[in-house]
């Protein structure tokens, strides 16, 4: 397997890297499950699914439909809970060395901030909070489109946590930078984008949505231009780090997120097409780096010319 050289080794956040190379929440599981094909000690880090205060059982129907380039899902946040996932599950993945970053989502700022205190504990690297969902105490908004609900999350786990705590925007916003800038100016220690965008697919055959839930989130190679360009907007805007995803498949995709201002990049819906990606981004942006005469991966973030 890969393995990385000191040319691609940083920090995040306090988050000490191998690699700037991280997986995507919702699509590399708990990590165990891609042991037999990637060295996860290599890897920045591992967003593991999402975490909710009580198990839930996800959506009805269908729940995956591909896409001509990429995929919508609408998992509905399946997950065993954060009970579970500390009794079972944390015990035995720390194991293999990795950084575990837990992406967290709740319906209020108060069950947020009690997802990231329960999860202060030793082997959890840091905490990333999915604000693309419902504030059942604000009408059914989405945390995402809102700068203050933004905050305020951001404030909750902040006040309840001493590990870092990265906010995951959405794409499905008028205007992401106050957003970002709520995020950081009520103390996020990073910022990750992009969530998916929404869309949809119908059957013309019966006339009915795809997806049981009718809509879902669009992710892989069709959303890179759209990622690309929110993550250039955002790391102009905030001093925090923001880590690019959307629509990574190759060290050439990832060195672009890295020349618009991304300290780190996280691969998503490839895992799924290529269980052993994540290994040839990261041997393919070492030899880029090595082709240039770069000595580490800092003399290329944010290095773009215009």
């Amino acid at each position: 397997m890969t393995t990385a050289t000191n040319r691609l080794e940083s920090t995040l956040a306090g988050i000490r890297m191998k690699t700037p190379v991280w997986t995507a929440s919702g699509t590399f599981g708990f990590g165990e499950e891609f042991a037999d094909f990637v060295d996860l000690a290599q890897l920045g880090a591992i967003v593991v699914k999402g975490t909710t205060l009580a198990p839930r059982r996800g959506n009805d129907g269908v729940r995956i439909a591909e896409t001509p380039a990429g995929m919508l899902n609408s998992i509905g946040l399946e997950n065993p809970g954060v009970d579970f996932f500390l009794a079972d599950i944390l015990p035995r993945i720390t194991s293999y060395g990795m950084n575990l970053v837990v992406n967290i989502s709740g319906s209020s700022a108060e069950e947020f901030g009690e997802l990231a205190a329960r999860l202060d504990v030793p082997g959890v690297a840091g905490i990333e909070l999915n604000v693309s969902c419902p504030n059942v105490k604000d009408a059914g908004i989405l945390f995402g489109t809102s700068a203050t609900a933004v905050a305020s999350v951001v404030r909750a786990a902040k006040d309840r946590t001493q590990k870092p705590v990265i906010l995951k925007l959405s794409p499905n916003v008028t205007d992401i930078v106050p957003i970002a800038q709520a995020a950081e100016n009520a103390g996020a220690d990073a910022l990750s984008l992009i969530n998916t965008l929404t869309g949809m697919a119908i059957d013309i055959h019966t006339w009915r949505p795809v997806l049981g839930n009718i809509t879902g989130g669009l992710s892989g190679p069709a959303v890179k231009p759209v990622a690309l360009r929110l993550v250039w907007q955002t790391a102009k805007a905030v001093r925090i780090p923001v880590i690019g995803m959307g629509g990574i498949r190759t060290a050439e995709d990832a060195i672009e997120f890295f020349l618009a201002g991304a300290s780190a990049v996280s691969v998503g819906t490839a895992n799924f097409v290529d269980p052993t990606v994540t290994m040839k981004i990261i041997e393919g942006i070492d030899t880029y780096l090595e082709e240039r005469g770069l000595r580490n991966i800092q003399e290329l973030i944010g290095h773009l010319k215009t």
